[in-house]
Parts: structure tokens; sequence; C-alpha cells
């Protein structure tokens, strides 16, 4: 079974399964180290005194060196993480039945489920023009199943204000961590990048998942078709012919803005079609996670 199709994910209804479908999925293609919590790391060794736990002596070490040797450990720092959902209406766009807000919910639970297995503590904001909920960060098991019940009850809704709501968080959160920004961007994007630096700037790192359909990608319309503006209402009945080139352009211009200034900016940035499986979302987290340990 192929664990990360978004078909076959979009037959399990329960958030949770879907999850944990993914999570699991990941898990049984990685080394257990990577799967495991971090707690508390080999640092190295000192020379034992009399005030020393013998427990804690190295025999391996004295059967080399004659000599009696403690091991010495460092507590691995935790993650505090908030992952910001963007619920705007043009997130509610899909192509196959599976619709952007469908993806980015499911990877928003994954993630969640993944940072509490490894005991660091996760948050949920969910945005639009405006913050719509905040889920405090926390690393108990229970807590996995309030973020699961904010997902679940929503639907994208409203106008897009990335840029402003990044601005507006960088001044309203107090503790520095790990931001995970979830979203379509479709949004002015020096805004974007204006907020993701006031961010850095408050020693925040953050990792960007850009979610698009797979039509806004490639634009595959051929026939006479009127298109929707699903935040302003806008409608526009045209030839695709006629505008394709032009709207590629702008697409990749725009995509290529915010990845070039991501890495300016020592964000890292991803780009993911809704057609593709979430398990490279949740691989590029986890190299991330072992930098930071």
């Amino acid at each position: 079974m192929n664990y990360f199709d978004p078909k076959v994910l979009s037959q399990l209804k329960n958030l949770f399964l879907r999850a944990r479908h993914v999570v699991d999925g990941v898990m049984v293609g990685i080394h257990p180290s990577r799967a495991k919590g971090f707690t508390s790391e080999f640092e190295g060794h000192r020379e034992y005194s009399q005030s020393d736990d013998i427990r804690h002596i190295d025999w391996k070490a004295y059967g080399k060196f004659d000599r009696y040797f403690i091991k010495e450990y460092r507590e691995a720092t935790n993650l505090r993480a908030f992952i910001l959902l963007d619920t705007s209406s043009s997130m509610g766009y899909g192509s196959n039945g599976w619709s952007k807000f469908d993806y980015a919910s499911t990877l928003t639970a994954s993630l969640a489920y993944l940072m509490l297995k490894q005991q660091d503590s996760v948050g949920l904001i969910t945005f639009s023009n405006r913050v719509e909920r905040m889920v405090p960060p926390k690393a108990t098991s229970g807590h996995l199943f309030a973020i699961l019940k904010e997902l679940e009850n929503k639907q994208p809704r409203g106008e897009t204000s990335a840029g402003s709501i990044l601005q507006e968080l960088a001044g309203s959160l107090k503790r520095k961590g790990l931001i995970l920004l979830i979203s379509d961007l479709l949004d002015k994007p020096e805004e974007v990048i204006r907020g993701l630096k006031q961010l850095r700037s408050k020693g925040n790192d953050i990792l960007v998942f850009q979610v698009l359909d797979s039509d806004e990608l490639e634009f595959p319309f051929k026939r006479p078709t009127l298109f929707l503006d699903m935040e302003e209402e806008i409608k526009l009945l045209t030839d695709p012919y006629t505008i394709r080139p032009a709207y590629l352009k702008a697409i990749h211009t725009l995509i290529e803005s915010y990845r070039a200034s991501c890495a300016q900016n020592l964000v890292d940035y991803s780009l993911f079609d809704t057609s593709i499986g979430l398990d490279r979302a949740l691989v590029r987290y986890l190299n991330w996670r072992e930098k930071f340990r």
C-alpha cells in the first residue's frame, strides 16, 4: 500500500487515521534513532571520581584503557513549535476531489502527530485575513486531539493576508521556537517575506510549505473556461490559450520569488503539489529536526 498517495488518504475520513497512516508509513522507511524522542544525548567521557555513581561507569572504556571513565550526557533541546495553517477560501480549490486544504490539514495533523511522538511541544494557529484560532503548544499525547478538533471543525473561507498575519505574530509571540507555515501563499510575496524576516529577527526557525494544486502549476485547461476568484468571487470567462503563457510566467515568478527570498533569509522553503505524497514533507521536517539536535 502507498501510505502517502492523496487518493488513498482521501478515503480515510478520520483525520487521526490519516495522520497515523502517514507517520507510520514514514517511520517504516527511516532509521529507528530518528523516530525516537530527543531526551538526552551522549556528549563524552571524563575520569571517574569517588563522588560519582558507579552505574555511570563505561565498562567498555575500562576494558580498553584499564581506567574508570564516566559517560556524560546532555539534555537534548526539545522543540516548541507553532504550525500556521492558511484557512482562506483559495485553499478550498482541488482538481481531483482532494483540495489544498485537505492536503494541508492532513499535513498539519501528521506533523503534529510526529512532533508529539518525539516529545516536542506543538501548537496550531489558523488564519485567513486574521488569526482565526490559536491552540497553545503542549507536549502531552492528548494534545493531538485538541489540534485535530480544530482542524476537523474548519472549512476554508475568507480572504488571505498571510503577510500581515506573520508580521502580527512576530510582535505577539513572546517565546522563540519553530514556525511551520502551510499555505498556498497566493498573496503579495513582499509582504509575506517581510513577515518571515520579522519572525527570523526574533530568533525563530521557519519552515515554509507552499501547497498548490497541479492545475495551478500546469494550467491544463483547453476549452473556454469560467474562472472564479475564490476569495473575491470575481468571474472571468476566457479562452485558456490566450492567458496560459502569461499565467504560467506569473506563477513561476511567484514561486521563484519565495524560493530565492527564503534562501536569502535562512528560511527553509518547499513547494508541494497536492498530487504528490505527503512523505516528502515529513522527511523534510525530520531532516531539519536532525540538524536542530
